[in-house]
């Protein structure tokens, strides 16, 4: 093994390549046995670290770097993800829970602290490190479909108090240990850091609104902006003897109103996830001493034990008061609780903090490890096993506005110069312009519509160059070939050849203009790094469009398509309006539809029943095509539909994307059917607004 690490050139790319690879490889294996990737991560860096090969330092400054910026990447991520909206709804009841799940863990590690024997400043430190609490399970709510769920929304919300409030405590807490104590000193700085968080929230938020509207679609600056913001909100909370860590976490809460959830925040938490948050965990790793870890786990039990019992025991007892309080049942009350157990983004970045600042040991540092492994498992099982039982808000199925029926294009106040149904079909390649153009002309027949083939050209800088004749000759022939194909149809055409700097921003803006019903396009499967940082042309019409999109990738005429199925996970506005596409379509071209909802084992049969109601329901009030519904019973629901695609022409999926509090990328069954489907699919999808 030495003359290995002897032939390893000592260069800062050695180490950061070693990342690089660990981030990509190790987080899959780990999840294949049902453990969170970054268990793996935590893992891999005991494995390279000083207890195992040797091959990385924690005290290098490339780590040390890559560490912090990790660190404060996560903070910021956690703070982007918190979902203001959801909070500002149940205000009152978030704020309730978030004060118990914070005071009763802070009490309990406090009095566990002072028993073993550690000072009342590191007890309390000790107990506000099991006061936060990471929404590892949101994933699972989501899927799930009990997100709108009051207990959950709740939940999310009180994520906000508890995690302001541990990291403030930590704050103090660290400002004790270096030398400050005094009442005045803590007066000071409390101050300080409510003024320094005034200025952060209310002046980075106008900041970025009033850059964002200043440089409109630039999203690289965009992009450059909040970058700027994280690292300059860190740098100015150690400015006022604050880990930078709150600062980083305030930055989040502060750039969440001004993004949103745009491709800018999915850039943000690509790069983050991506690198320098696994970063962080492998940075985690090496720090573990394997041999006082073990001793933790052997002569040091009782403490481990007491803190893993102790938060599981005082996060109970603040679900179950909201019980009492607010009268939540049973499965609720449980969902609360699995929701708010996870100890892993602020618990892991502030023991951290301490650690470095000798204000915590290194037995409580390794029992910290042993509190999130045991906890980012235990959260997520549990909240799957309490939250399918949760009941599901039911939307209003009457609103028309909801259930985008085109053809009664006046009542969802969609009218536009011609006061008829408008699809507007982007064409870019000859080989799939038929059937593109056919989809749409279908369509637009049976609404009495109309079809605007359209063309996108790149602009060049000067506009008499050769190569952009050449390639406006090629559009033209293209829009002909698309008129041809829509005349078949009996539909009336009108083609657009447009010249635009940006292809997805100039499809949006022709259907703006033509105030379209539909945008129709082509499947692109460019999934490269590029298309990830900078988003690919279907992620930047549905972001940039002003009505629903339609992503067709068809292996044979529409014509030819008559049994269409749809996979409905939950039953939401945006689920409707995709049922009622594919009623649509179905109507046009005398074909069937399948709804198919794949349910997990624990699903009673009373919620089943429950579910093909208002699904019967749903099919009942739009177009009458011939239809069905089933309801599948299995564990993976991947699986599930790709066996079912099997018999079926067409699959109707709707567009959706999530990503963990964590900043790691979850996987979407959509996109796994993406990959793996044998048949023609749509994508349908709606802009973000």
């Amino acid at each position: 093994m030495e003359q290995f690490l002897n032939l390893i050139p000592e260069s800062p790319i050695v180490p950061f390549t070693i990342l690089i690879l660990v981030s990509l490889t190790i987080p899959p294996i780990f999840e294949r046995l049902r453990l969170p990737g970054l268990v793996g991560l935590l893992f891999a860096g005991v494995v390279l670290g000083p207890n195992g090969m040797q091959v990385l330092s924690p005290d290098s400054e490339i780590m040390k770097l890559l560490s912090d910026i990790g660190k404060i990447y996560l903070m910021f991520v956690a703070g982007l993800e918190i979902d203001l909206e959801e909070f500002r709804r149940k205000r009152n009841r978030s704020l309730s829970f978030g004060l118990m799940t914070f005071a009763f863990p802070l009490t309990v590690g406090t009095a566990i602290g002072l028993s073993v024997g550690y000072g009342i400043n590191t007890s309390i430190l000790m107990g506000s490190l099991l006061a936060s609490h990471t929404l590892l399970g949101y994933p699972i709510v989501a899927r799930l479909g009990v997100v709108a769920n009051e207990s959950v929304v709740v939940t999310i919300g009180a994520t906000i108090f508890t995690d302001i409030a541990a990291l403030l405590v930590l704050a103090i807490c660290i400002s004790i240990h270096g030398g400050d104590f005094s009442a005045t000193s803590i007066i000071i700085q409390l101050a300080a850091l409510r003024i320094y968080a005034a200025i952060v929230l209310f002046g980075l938020d106008w900041a970025g609104k009033e850059y964002f509207r200043r440089t409109g679609n630039e999203e690289s600056n965009q992009f450059l902006f909040v970058m700027l913001a994280v690292f300059l909100v860190s740098v100015g909370s150690q400015i006022i003897n604050v880990d930078q860590i709150v600062g980083a976490f305030l930055a989040g809460l502060a750039v969440n109103d001004v993004i949103g959830h745009s491709p800018v925040e999915e850039k943000v938490e690509f790069v983050g996830s991506t690198l320098f948050i696994p970063f962080f965990f492998v940075g985690m790793g090496l720090l573990i001493d394997v041999p006082a870890f073990i001793q933790s786990l052997t002569t040091g039990i009782g403490l481990t034990l007491a803190i893993v019992l102790g938060l599981l025991g005082s996060k109970l007892m603040a679900a179950t008061g909201m019980k009492l309080l607010f009268r939540y049942n049973w499965n609720e009350t449980m969902t609360m609780w699995a929701l708010s157990v996870p100890q892993v983004a602020a618990t892991l970045a502030a023991a951290l903090a301490a650690e470095r600042v000798g204000l915590i040991s290194e037995q409580v540092f390794n029992t910290v490890i042993v509190l999130m492994l045991v906890t980012s498992v235990l959260g997520p099982i549990l909240t799957a096993r309490f939250g399918s039982r949760l009941s599901i808000p039911k939307p209003n199925l009457q609103a028309p506005k909801e259930a985008w029926i085109p053809e009664k294009h006046s009542e969802i106040g969609l009218e536009n110069p011609w006061n008829q149904f408008t699809v507007v079909v982007a064409v870019s390649n000859p080989m799939s312009v038929r059937y593109l153009v056919e989809m749409a002309g279908l369509l637009a027949r049976h609404e009495s519509g109309l079809v605007v083939p359209i063309t996108i050209t790149q602009a060049h800088v000067q506009m008499d160059e050769p190569q952009l004749d050449v390639t406006l000759r090629q559009s033209d022939r293209l829009l002909e070939k698309a008129a041809e194909v829509a005349k078949e149809f009996g539909v009336k055409t009108e083609t657009r050849l447009r010249i635009d700097d940006d292809i997805a921003e100039g499809i949006s803006r022709t259907a703006r203009e033509f105030d379209a019903s539909l945008i129709v396009i082509g499947w692109n499967s460019n999934t490269s790094l590029r298309a990830r940082l900078l988003g690919n042309l279907i992620d930047n019409v549905f972001w940039s469009s002003h009505c629903p999109v339609a992503v067709l990738k068809l292996l044979e005429a529409p014509i030819d398509i008559h049994r269409i199925l749809v996979p409905v996970k939950n039953i939401t506005p945006q689920a409707i309006r995709t049922i009622r596409f594919a009623q649509l379509f179905a109507d046009s071209n005398q074909a069937e539809v399948m709804l198919l909802q794949v349910c997990d084992r624990r699903t009673s049969r009373e919620q089943v029943n429950e579910l093909e109601s208002e699904l019967s329901t749903i099919l009942a009030s739009g177009p009458q095509v011939k239809s069905d519904i089933q309801v599948l019973v299995h564990d993976n629901v991947s699986d599930a539909l790709l066996k079912a695609s099997q018999s079926f022409d067409l699959v109707v999926l709707r567009s959706m994307r999530r990503r963990t509090a964590g900043g790691l990328a979850v996987s979407d069954v959509t996109t796994e059917m993406i990959k793996s489907l044998t048949c023609s699919f749509i994508l349908f999808g709606e802009p973000h607004s």
